[in-house]
């Protein structure tokens, strides 16, 4: 399961959505980039494989960052997605 985080603009909580397949993951991602590039903002309609009733729509200049990361079941629980994370034991 790949899951697509967006934080977004003046909002401390990402939204995340999921795919199956590394595909449909990048294919998302780079519909996200493409529409983060655009001179106008784009009205994204996003919905997640895992959560089939979650949907979310959102204006694509609003996003500050995308990250696209694989959740395995290695992975420490409550874990969050990113490039670095501090933990104290």
């Amino acid at each position: 399961m790949y899951t697509i985080d967006l934080t977004l603009k003046f909002t401390p909580i990402p939204v995340s959505v999921q795919r199956k397949e590394a595909a449909d993951a990048e294919a998302l991602y780079q519909k996200i980039t493409s529409a983060m590039k655009a001179s106008n903002p784009e009205l994204i309609e996003l919905t997640c494989e895992k959560q089939t009733e979650k949907k979310v729509a959102l204006l694509s200049d609003q996003i500050s960052a995308v990250i696209v990361s694989e959740k395995d079941s290695a992975a420490a629980a409550g874990r969050v997605p990113g490039f670095f994370t501090l933990s104290e034991s």
